[in-house]
């Protein structure tokens, strides 16, 4: 859109006379009908859309004997995405936030689609009080 003026965004010139991009207020008009409300979301909310999924996925990987144990599951994310080694991993992190916890924050989340649904797996620990550490 910087091009021909038009897009998404809107090119004024900043103090040295290069372009600076800003959103364009039409476009909020022309997405109004399709998408939501704008909102905020808090630290936790966002902690929150981005675990939940990525922990439903370990989960699913030790349901279908993907990865064989916990373990290598956290040690994989710490050292393949470069997971924050002071948060131990995913598995670490349900131990600490309490699996009946996890879940219960899941389900609020599931009606954003399938990705946030808790697993077998960590329903079945949420109902025996089991962990995956300790």
């Amino acid at each position: 859109g910087q091009k021909n003026g038009k897009g998404y965004y809107v090119y004024a010139p900043d103090k040295k006379g290069k372009p600076k991009k800003s959103p364009d207020p039409e476009t909020y008009e022309l997405i109004k009908g399709v998408v939501a409300a704008r909102r905020e979301f808090t630290p936790e909310e966002i902690v929150e859309r981005c675990m939940v999924p990525m922990v439903n996925e370990v989960a699913r990987c030790l349901e279908e004997k993907i990865v064989a144990s916990p373990y290598e599951a956290d040690m994989s994310l710490l050292y393949g995405i470069g997971f924050p080694p002071f948060r131990g991993g995913a598995c670490r992190y349900v131990d600490q936030t309490g699996v009946a916890n996890f879940v219960a924050m899941a389900d609020k989340l599931a009606p954003l689609g399938k990705l946030y649904e808790a697993p077998k797996l960590l329903r079945d620990m949420a109902a025996s009080g089991k962990k995956f550490f300790g």
